[in-house]
This record gives structure tokens, C-alpha cells and sequence, in this order.
């Protein structure tokens, strides 16, 4: 894993955000899905299946985040299985990519229901026998959530039918489609919909692109002056900033560290346009001092072609423009 997809996995393994964020795209931002009803799945999705040589074929594939996930309303429960997948980059086979990960954990599910029929020999009859899973079966709902941690618009298929060389509705109706469930930071309008420090993340990651935005967003909005430093950090990774997390507190005042950003670069820029400056007067008084030596040469009678193997045919040329100018 890189540096970004390590970045977004452990700030988003957090149950509070990871739960926020659920309930921003589930729930329209209302806290349905309280961060102590997660329980942790294993990421690894492997589903075996018979091929026709009748050996049986493994596919094997590894989610970035994968939760149980407990929906309490009123009269009832309802659990699901929450994947999140995490984009610094665009994918333009993101539908596919999903599909196959929700595929394997339903087959996955319809093969431990078999393993359990199998061991309790409950099945009713010989379809059940056969299959493994009874008519009373059921299995637990999969989401898969991409979360595109990028400042640019995500141009790139968010369905199967988006992906198909087929235009004709006549026949597209017939092909199941499986659709993206995306979020992106510039598709954001309404980031108080957000309870954690994601929102903060996401709202300065879709101006990354515009200092002046940033400096504007950190410095007047108060969500800034206390950030949790894993924020801090994830908001240097994806953003490409160095701001630096107050190592003494869990949080950072990012009004206080942005101006200290600012003043360090405003420093920076100084320092090396002063060093650009020194060196250019160097390699000025270098140059001067060879056209000098040549001039002194052609002074003392030395043919062009001796001069030519120590020194450029540009530098002759300006040596000799020199001379003319002095005479």
C-alpha cells in the first residue's frame, strides 16, 4: 500500500468517522449508525466455486475497510455489511472493481449457510440438498462505499451500463447494471452533515487546489482551530501540505498553524531568491572572467582554433564583440 491508501485506510478505520460517514450517504447526515454498533469484518474476500473440470477455483481479493453494521429504527434491526473503498486516484473500471467485491462476500455468505445445513443436515428436500441454501435463506445486505479523496470531478463511469458498447435501450434493459456509490469531495454541498473531523478533511480537500481557498477555509471556519492530528496528517498527505500537528495536544489550531505555513513559505521564498541571486553574480563574474581571458589571448596573437579548445565558439564570438566595442 502507498502512503495515501495507508493515510485514508487508518483515518477512516476510526468507528466515529467511519460511522459518519455512513450516515452521511445512507442517512442524509442523520446518526442512524452509532459507531459502537461496528463490528470489524475480515477484509479478505475469498469465494470458492466449481469450474466445469469440476477442480474447484479460488478468487481471492482484499477489501481496504469491511464493517458490520447495525440500522436501528423504531420497530426493528436491520444489519448490513459496510465496505468502503479508497481512491486517491480516479478508477475508471470502478463499478467492476465494487461488483466483484460484493460478489464474492454473497458467495461467501451462501457458502457458510451450506456449511451450516451441511453440518446440521436440515436441508427439506433435493434442491436444498443440492444447492446448499434452503428457500428460508437469507442473506445479509452488502454496501460498498467509494470514497475519492481527491480535489478534481470524477470523470469516469459510476455504473456497468456507463462502462458497455451498447447504446440500444431495447437491450440495455435486459443487462442487470450495478451502480457506483460515490463520494467526492467537489460533489459535497453540505458539509454539516458531517460530525467528525471528516468533514473538515473533505471541505479543505476540494479547495486543495486554490491556496487562497485553503487559507480562507482554515483561517474562518472554527472546525479549524481545534482539528484532530490525524486530520492534520491526512490533510498533508492528500493535500500536499506541511503543517505541522501540535505533538503536545491530540489536536492542532490549523488558523494558528496555517499562518506559521504561510510565513515559513513567505521565508523560504526569500532565502532562495537571495541564494538564486548570490549564484547567479558567481557564475556572471565566472563568465566575465573568461571573456577577459580570451580577449588577452587574442591580444597576444593566439590563432582562433587554439582558443576554441578551452573555450566556446559563443564565448569567442563575444570576446571579440567586446573588443570592437572598446576600440
Amino acid at each position: 500500500m502507498g502512503k495515501k491508501d495507508i493515510q485514508a485506510h487508518e483515518f477512516l478505520a476510526n468507528n466515529a468517522r467511519f460511522a459518519d460517514l455512513c450516515n452521511y450517504f445512507l442517512f442524509d447526515g442523520r446518526e442512524i449508525i452509532a459507531p459502537g454498533e461496528l463490528k470489524e469484518q475480515d477484509t479478505t474476500e475469498i469465494f470458492s466455486a466449481f469450474g466445469i473440470s469440476k477442480k474447484e477455483l479460488h478468487l481471492q481479493k482484499w477489501r481496504d475497510l469491511l464493517k458490520h453494521v447495525v440500522v436501528k429504527s423504531t420497530n426493528h434491526c436491520t444489519y448490513i455489511i459496510i465496505g468502503v473503498e479508497n481512491q486517491s486516484e480516479i478508477h475508471y473500471a470502478m463499478p467492476i472493481k465494487n461488483m466483484i467485491y460484493d460478489a464474492i462476500n454473497y458467495g461467501r455468505q451462501t457458502k457458510e449457510a451450506a456449511k451450516m445445513h451441511k453440518k446440521k443436515k436440515d436441508t427439506k428436500n433435493n434442491a436444498e440438498f443440492l444447492t446448499g441454501f434452503t428457500k428460508e435463506d437469507k442473506l445479509t445486505p452488502v454496501i460498498t462505499l467509494t470514497v475519492y479523496w481527491g480535489c478534481e470531478e470524477w470523470d469516469a463511469p459510476r455504473s456497468l451500463h456507463e462502462m458497455l458498447r451498447i447504446s440500444d435501450e431495447s437491450v440495455l434493459q435486459y443487462v442487470s447494471d450495478y451502480k457506483l456509490n460515490l463520494i467526492a469531495p467537489c460533489e459535497i454541498s453540505d458539509f454539516s452533515k458531517f460530525n467528525t473531523s471528516l468533514g473538515p478533511v473533505l471541505q479543505l480537500l476540494r479547495v486543495a487546489n486554490d491556496e487562497d481557498a485553503m487559507g480562507n477555509l482554515i483561517t474562518t471556519n472554527l472546525a479549524f482551530r481545534e482539528l484532530e492530528n490525524e486530520a492534520v496528517e491526512t490533510i498533508n498527505v492528500f493535500a500536499g501540505l506541511n503543517i505541522q500537528p501540535d505533538e503536545e495536544k491530540e489536536v492542532t489550531d490549523m488558523c494558528k498553524a496555517w499562518d506559521d505555513h504561510y510565513r515559513s513559505g513567505v521565508q523560504n521564498g526569500i532565502q532562495q531568491g537571495i541564494q538564486r541571486g548570490i549564484q547567479q553574480g558567481i557564475q556572471q563574474g565566472e563568465h566575465a572572467k573568461r571573456i577577459e581571458a580570451i580577449e588577452n589571448m587574442i591580444s597576444l596573437g593566439l590563432t582562433k582554433e587554439k582558443i576554441l579548445t578551452k573555450y566556446s565558439e559563443e564565448e569567442y564570438e563575444e570576446a571579440e564583440k567586446a573588443m570592437l566595442v572598446e576600440t
